[in-house]
C-alpha cells in the first residue's frame, strides 16, 4: 500500500472513530419532542405531526406534493419555451437525456400497447416523472413548521397513503379510458374485473416509500447512529425506490392499458373465418 493511501486511510479511521465517541458521548444528551414510537406511528398515520396551509391544519405530504408539482411544470415550461426550439438533429448532452428521459416511457408504451399508445406514452410519462422526482425530494430535507411549533422535514408525497391512494385510482381511470376508447362497453367489463389493480398499486406504492422513510427515521433518531450512516441509508433506500416504484407503476399500467383498449371484437372475427375455412376445406 502505496503512502498516500495508508495516510488516507487513517485520516478517515480516525473521522469514523471520532464520530462514533461524540455519539456515544453525546447519546441522551439531544432533547426529542417524541418517543422513537411516536414518530414512526406519526410517519405512517400522519396523526400529530401537520402543518397550517391557507389556514387548513394539513399533511406534509400534501405540501410535498405540490411543490413537486410546481418543480416538473416549471421545468418542463422552461424546456419547452428556452430548450426546444434549438434543438438539433445531432443531439447535445442535455437534448440527448431529455430524449432518453423521453424514449424509456415511449417504448414502453408502444411495446406493451403496440394498437393504442399516443396518449399512454404521455400519461406514463407523467406519472413516472412524478413518482420519481417526488420520491427524490425528501433527500433535500427542506424544512416546514408544524402547528405545535416543531420543525419538520417533509417526507416524499407518496409516503402519504392519502398520495397513493390517488397514484392509484388515477391510473385505474386512465387504465379504464383506455378500455372505453377500444372496446366501449366490453372495456369497461374488462377494466372491472382487475378491481383490485388500483388498491395493489396504491399499498404497493405507500408501502415501498414508507418502509424506506421508517428505516431512515429510525436510524436518524439514535445519535449513536446518526453520523454518515443515515447519508448512506438515506441515498440508498430514496434512489431504489424511485427507480423501482417509477417503472413498476408505469409497466403496470402500461400492460393492463394495453390489455384493455385492445380491439377484441377482430379476433372473434378471425376465429370465425378460420372456421369457415375449415368448414369449406372439409
Amino acid at each position: 500500500m502505496s503512502k498516500k493511501k495508508r495516510n488516507g486511510t487513517i485520516i478517515v479511521s480516525a473521522l469514523v472513530l471520532v464520530m462514533l465517541i461524540i455519539g456515544v458521548v453525546m447519546n441522551g444528551v439531544g432533547e426529542k419532542h417524541e418517543t422513537i414510537q411516536e414518530a414512526m406511528k406519526d410517519a405512517v398515520l400522519h396523526g400529530d405531526n401537520k402543518i397550517n396551509l391557507f389556514g387548513l391544519a394539513v399533511n406534509p405530504s400534501l405540501l410535498s406534493a405540490y411543490i413537486v408539482t410546481a418543480i416538473l411544470l416549471v421545468f418542463a415550461l422552461i424546456i419547452r419555451i428556452f430548450f426546444v426550439p434549438k434543438f438539433k438533429m445531432v443531439p447535445g448532452k442535455f437534448q440527448l437525456l431529455i430524449e432518453e428521459w423521453v424514449g424509456v416511457f415511449h417504448g414502453l408504451a408502444k411495446t406493451n400497447s403496440p394498437h393504442r399508445n399516443k396518449a399512454l406514452g404521455a400519461y406514463i410519462f407523467g406519472a413516472g416523472s412524478y413518482i420519481f422526482v417526488g420520491t427524490m425530494f425528501e433527500l433535500f430535507g427542506f424544512q416546514a413548521v408544524t402547528t405545535e411549533g416543531h420543525s419538520i422535514s417533509l417526507p416524499a408525497p407518496l409516503a402519504d397513503i392519502n398520495g397513493a391512494i390517488c397514484m392509484g385510482v388515477l391510473s385505474y381511470l386512465f387504465i379504464l379510458s383506455g378500455g372505453i376508447a377500444g372496446n366501449k362497453f366490453k372495456g369497461v367489463l374488462l377494466t372491472l374485473k382487475e378491481f383490485s389493480l388500483p388498491i395493489s398499486m396504491s399499498f404497493r406504492l405507500f408501502g415501498a416509500l414508507l418502509s424506506g422513510m421508517l428505516v431512515t427515521e429510525l436510524v436518524y433518531y439514535f445519535i449513536t447512529l446518526s453520523f454518515v450512516l443515515p447519508v448512506i441509508v438515506g441515498i440508498l433506500f430514496t434512489l431504489i425506490h424511485a427507480i423501482v416504484q417509477a417503472y413498476v407503476l408505469t409497466m403496470l399500467t402500461s400492460i393492463f392499458y394495453g390489455e384493455v383498449s385492445e380491439v377484441h371484437h377482430k379476433e372473434k372475427k378471425e376465429k370465425k373465418e378460420k372456421k369457415v375455412k375449415q368448414v369449406a376445406e372439409a
